[in-house]
């Protein structure tokens, strides 16, 4: 049997990519098939569609993709289960994480990042959560507490509407950067205060924050620590900012270089998905701390101009797919 999926089998602009009729994936033992109905667009779609920027991809990478998938974050129903799987039946609605998810049907490890959607999300909610979510739930887990001032630049994109829901619920007092025209959208999310970046540099009113997460890179590291408490804490998460040949990776190494010498704290991860942080997810959605935000929707048919209007940077919140 077949399906419908995105492929793209070179680098380059969205208009490499195309809808296919492919194989309809099998579950192996220990793994559950899901109906995909939703799957949302993440910066990962980008760098996988372009090819790393690095000076690394330049001189060794390959010419062609290794996965001509794209798409991760998902949401939809449980088709069939493989062998040994006990924790999942057909018909269970679920949300989670699986290369290659703008499609309509992919595989997924039942132990693998998984979980059972919130109860009274859409799919097209669920699937706007899992990276958005999870990046920032590991950002600030335990540091956002109350009595914390934390300002979140990109404050209306996939992390920042989630990382602004996170930091006010662990009580601290939340100033989120954006356009003007994204500020009642940041509030509504419960921002204490909001920065238009078109009006105000936030790195230069003399205000200090304990905490910053930094989803955009467009501030230099001794803007951003000028911003700072003597003792505060920078969470660089744009993925920009290192120049043309190493990319991000470039600042990081500047921002391990120095840390031995500041008594600021630079905090650098990579999310890993799973199912106990999904789980959490699930929680604060039911419990009323979180509710994801979504820019727009398009069919599988239109994943091209969906990753365009993304990189254009001005997505509110995630552009999801509908299948």
């Amino acid at each position: 049997m077949t399906m419908k999926a995105i492929r793209y089998h070179a680098y380059g602009p969205p208009d490499v990519i195309e809808l296919r009729d492919v194989a309809k994936p099998v579950p192996g033992d220990g793994e559950v098939l899901v109906r995909v109905r939703a799957a949302a667009v993440n910066p990962g779609d980008h760098h996988l569609l372009r090819g790393s920027p690095y000076i690394l991809r330049a001189m060794a990478g390959p010419a062609r993709p290794k996965q001509p998938g794209l798409g991760k974050d998902l949401a939809g129903v449980v088709e069939a289960v493989g062998g040994g799987v006990t924790a999942y039946e057909p018909g269970d609605e679920v949300f989670g994480c699986a290369q290659g998810a703008f499609a309509e049907y992919v595989t997924v490890r039942a132990d693998g990042p998984l979980a059972r959607k919130p109860a009274g999300l859409t799919f097209e909610q669920a699937a706007a959560l899992p990276t958005s979510g999870l990046t920032a739930l590991r950002a600030l887990r335990g540091e956002g507490r109350a009595g914390r001032r934390v300002l979140v630049n990109g404050a209306s994109g996939g992390i920042g509407t989630c990382a602004v829901q996170f930091a006010k619920a662990y009580g601290a007092e939340v100033t989120g950067v954006c356009s003007r025209g994204n500020a009642d959208l940041v509030r509504s999310l419960g921002a204490d205060h909001v920065i238009d970046y078109g009006k105000e540099d936030f790195t230069r009113t003399g205000r200090r924050y304990h905490l910053i997460l930094d989803n955009v890179g467009n501030r230099s590291v001794a803007d951003l620590r000028r911003a700072l408490t003597p003792d505060g804490i920078l969470i660089p998460n744009s993925g920009t900012g290192g120049g043309p040949w190493f990319g991000v990776m470039g600042r990081l190494i500047r921002l391990k270089a120095m840390s031995p010498f500041v008594r600021h704290t630079f905090v650098t991860f990579v999310t890993k998905e799973n199912a106990a942080d999904l789980d959490t997810l699930r929680e604060l959605v039911e419990t009323g701390k979180l509710t994801p935000v979504i820019d727009r929707t398009h069919p599988l048919s239109e994943v091209p101009e969906a990753i365009t209007h993304f990189e254009g940077g001005h997505a509110r919140g995630k552009v999801v797919i509908t299948l």
